[in-house]
């Protein structure tokens, strides 16, 4: 899998009061492509971070239907991925990727 392919398949970290709490549990949570199995999202997330990935959850979020300027739209459905990440082990999400 090319490095362009990966930086497709993780879009960004999510950082929420939730997630926060899971990094002392050695979890992070990023949303990534809708389409991205748990293999694709485990060996991207251990080829970019330089880390040792235990375990992958995944979850899709539907987007909601909400009134924008009297018009019904609909928010875009959004996958979550929960990495378990191997004792020791950390991501520093402000810094540059290697």
């Amino acid at each position: 899998m090319s490095r362009e392919a990966m930086f497709n398949i993780i879009r960004s970290p999510l950082i929420t009061e939730k997630a926060t709490m899971l990094s002392e549990k050695n979890q992070i949570v990023f949303k990534v492509d809708l389409a991205a199995t748990k293999q694709q999202i485990k060996v991207a997330i251990e080829t970019l971070f330089g880390v040792k990935v235990l375990g992958v959850n995944t979850l899709i979020l539907k987007g909601k239907t909400k009134r924008f300027k009297g018009r019904m739209g609909r928010r875009t459905d959004v996958k979550k991925a929960f990495i378990q990440l191997a004792e020791g082990q950390s991501i520093d999400l402000t810094t540059k990727l290697s």
